[in-house]
C-alpha cells in the first residue's frame, strides 16, 4: 500500500481537502484529548491544530505533501507504532484501515499507543447503497473484503460508539462517496487518481465509464438517481467509531 500511495500521492491534496462539516464531527469525538497519534495520516487531514499531533504515514510521497505548519510525521505503519505504551491521549485513524496489511494487529497498536481514546473514520461494508457501485462494482468487490465490520472492530477495541458520518454534497474531500451528487466528476481522471478504490482497478475502469458517460448524456442517471438530487446529505456507510 505504500507503493500505491507513493504512485497516486502525487497532487493529492489538491482532491483531498479537509471537509469542515466531517472535521468538526471528529473534532468533538477526540474531545478533550491533549495529545494525539494520526495514524495513516497522509497530508494531514483533519488533525487538531489546537494540541500536540505526531503523524504516521508509510508513504514519502504523502509526507512530502504536508504543509508545512502541519504536525510533524514519522514514516512507520500502523502495525509497529515507534512509540511507548500509553505514549499520546486519544490515536486517530481516519479512512486507513482497509490500507492496513494486519488489521487486527494496528488495532491493537492504537489501543497500546492511547492512554484515553482511539478514534476511528471507517466504511460500513454492510451498507453499501452507493449508486456508483452500479458502474463500478469492481470497487464493491475488492473493497467489501478490506474493510472490517462494526462487530469486528468490538472485538478488538472493547465497546465502540458508532456515529453515521452523513457525505455532504458538496463535500470538499474526494474520497470514493464526495461526488454522490456530481457524477460527472468521476469521468474526470484527476479525481479518480486521488481515490484508491479506482486506482486498484487500473485500466478495468473504462466501461464504467463510458456507461456512466453515456447517461449522463441521454439523461438516464438523473431519471433513475432523481431521488439524490434533492438531498443536501447522503448517508452512505461512512461511520465514526470511537471507544467508549
Amino acid at each position: 500500500m505504500t507503493e500505491l500511495y507513493d504512485e497516486i500521492g502525487r497532487g493529492y491534496r489538491d482532491y483531498r481537502r479537509p471537509d469542515p462539516r466531517i472535521e468538526r464531527v471528529i473534532l468533538a469525538r477526540l474531545g478533550s484529548a491533549s495529545s494525539v497519534v494520526n495514524v495513516g495520516a497522509g497530508a494531514g487531514s483533519y488533525e487538531p491544530r489546537d494540541r500536540p499531533v505526531v503523524a504516521v504515514e508509510p508513504s514519502r510521497t504523502m509526507i512530502d505533501q504536508r504543509p508545512s505548519e502541519a504536525a510533524p510525521a514519522v514514516q512507520a505503519t500502523a502495525v509497529a507504532l515507534p512509540f511507548h505504551d500509553e505514549a499520546f491521549d486519544a490515536s486517530l485513524a481516519l479512512l486507513t484501515l482497509h490500507h492496513w496489511p494486519d488489521q487486527r494487529k494496528g488495532l491493537q497498536e492504537l489501543r497500546r499507543a492511547s492512554r484515553r481514546r482511539v478514534v476511528i473514520l471507517t466504511w460500513e461494508p454492510s451498507e453499501p447503497e452507493f449508486w456508483l457501485f452500479d458502474y463500478f462494482p469492481e470497487i464493491l468487490e475488492l473493497d467489501r473484503p478490506l474493510f472490517p465490520t462494526m462487530e469486528e472492530l468490538r472485538r478488538e477495541l472493547g465497546p465502540i460508539e458508532v456515529s453515521v458520518v452523513p457525505v455532504p454534497h458538496d463535500c470538499t474531500d474526494g474520497f470514493l462517496g464526495a461526488y454522490w451528487r456530481r457524477p460527472a466528476a468521476y469521468l474526470d481522471p484527476r479525481v479518480r487518481a486521488a481515490i484508491s478504490g479506482f486506482s486498484r482497478l487500473r485500466d478495468e475502469v473504462g466501461p464504467g465509464l463510458e456507461r456512466l458517460r453515456r447517461d449522463l448524456e441521454s439523461g438516464a442517471w438523473q431519471r433513475r438517481c432523481a431521488g439524490v438530487l434533492s438531498q443536501s446529505a447522503l448517508d452512505l456507510g461512512y461511520r465514526l467509531v470511537a471507544t467508549a
